[in-house]
């Protein structure tokens, strides 16, 4: 099978750049391009997330700003190493309760015909961990693991 689009779930750890470096090679080899995926997943709890201290108007802001700078951050990684390659890119950051849904949708609506994505991730924001088992189960289309 050739590889047209390729959607790699990133969180920003160790792993999904590993997936990205992956992908982005993989991509290199056959022509394809590639796609990258920021979830954040709404209702986790995190640092910030507990009672009132997430609804506080003084740290709305700032944890919003973090959750943009992450995802900046992330997505830049795998835009670099994109160019570096010189693989066509675009990136896709979203908010879903459950990121696996989120990967999925994302690439049936870019026909995207292979799915990269870590085996586990970051905790907290980005659990990315079981959602890779819950992808793999919930898509047909070919999911490649990195480890």
């Amino acid at each position: 099978m050739t590889y047209r689009s390729i959607l790699v779930a990133t969180d920003g750890s160790a792993r999904s750049r590993k997936a990205i470096a992956t992908a982005v090679r993989l991509a290199a080899i056959v022509g394809a391009r590639v796609t990258s995926l920021y979830v954040v997943p709404e209702g986790v709890p995190t640092a910030f997330s507990g009672g009132k201290l997430y609804a506080s108007r003084l740290l709305a802001p700032q944890y919003q700003a973090a959750l943009r700078a992450a995802a900046e951050k992330a997505l830049g990684d795998a835009e670099r190493a994109a160019r570096a390659a010189g693989v066509p890119y675009s990136s896709v950051r979203t908010t879903a309760r459950a990121p696996w849904e989120a990967i999925v949708r994302a690439a049936r609506a870019r026909k995207c015909d292979l799915i990269v994505m870590a085996t586990h991730g970051k905790r907290g924001w980005h659990v990315l961990g079981s959602q890779t088992m819950k992808a793999i189960a919930h898509t047909r289309i070919p999911v490649l693991v990195c480890r």
